[in-house]
């Protein structure tokens, strides 16, 4: 009787302690994420998937948040990151995928100079069944890094408007921008200092929107790969792994000094057959 007494004393302690320790967490802003809740849901829709960050239909697909933590793996280390959240959504259409990420961030750091750095984010992708470092990749473990830039989406919207500009025959200012095939660089990673950037980019598309402090950053991709040893492959009915960092600018973030989310399983539902 005393040993089914103490047992229940120490299990309501457990729970007490648990309990306790989520409201700290909660009251830094951290979210916490269910054992349930652990799989990121690529969607199937019909037709043309959403490119725009603000297009209506975003609303309608389930958001997941997760939880960022600060990169402690190798120095320099960064076990303080600004952003404690982010807020993922997916969808495909059975040819493409697309995510939609959206993080707190009270300032907008998009132009590199001396002195300044960019925000970002970024999608890893195991390449191949493997398990792989979440970070970087690891010898013979090597993921595929999206990582959209806000410099390269600032070059990309400026040029744009540039373009616009002289359709309609407005007053033109000189600027040198450079030509970007997309805002988002496609990676190979094998390790930590093993970063390659891809021969052919643009496979991978970004667009993005800052308002109110928040990013809204969308990543767009065709489903088949075309380069089955350098590239993601993303198959419709299958569970594969998942991984997320972010960069504030403004707090002097970049390389290894970043948020991150490690491994998350990615379901993308499948496609009926007719």
């Amino acid at each position: 009787m005393i040993n089914v007494f103490r047992s229940r004393v120490f299990l309501l302690t457990c729970l007490s302690g648990l309990s306790l320790a989520a409201s700290v967490l909660g009251g830094f802003g951290i979210p916490l994420v269910s054992s349930e809740g652990l799989t990121i849901r690529s969607y199937l829709v019909e037709g043309e998937l959403p490119q725009a960050p603000d297009d209506a239909a975003w609303s309608d697909i389930p958001p997941m948040t997760i939880p960022l933590s600060g990169q402690v793996i190798t120095r320099p280390v960064w076990p303080e990151p600004s952003a404690r959240a982010l807020v993922v959504r997916s969808l495909h259409n059975g040819n493409d995928i697309a995510f939609l990420l959206q993080w707190q961030d009270n300032t907008k750091n998009d132009r590199l100079t001396p002195g300044t750095f960019r925000d970002g984010v970024a999608i890893g992708l195991p390449l191949g069944d493997a398990p792989a470092f979440f970070c970087m990749g690891q010898l013979d473990h090597y993921i595929n890094i999206w990582h959209w830039k806000a410099d390269w989406q600032s070059d990309i919207d400026r040029r744009a408007a540039r373009t616009f500009e002289k359709k309609e025959g407005g007053v033109r200012t000189f600027e040198v921008i450079p030509r970007r095939t997309s805002s988002v660089e496609d990676l190979i990673g094998g390790g930590f200092s093993t970063l390659t950037t891809k021969e052919k980019q643009g496979r991978v598309q970004g667009k993005a929107l800052w308002k109110d402090g928040v990013w809204h950053v969308v990543m767009q991709r065709p489903l088949v790969s075309e380069e089955q040893e350098n590239e993601a492959i993303l198959i419709p009915g299958r569970v594969q792994t998942v991984s997320f960092a972010v960069w504030n600018g403004e707090s002097k973030e970049r390389n290894g000094q970043k948020a991150v989310a490690p491994w998350f399983q990615l379901a993308i539902d499948p496609v009926a057959k007719l």
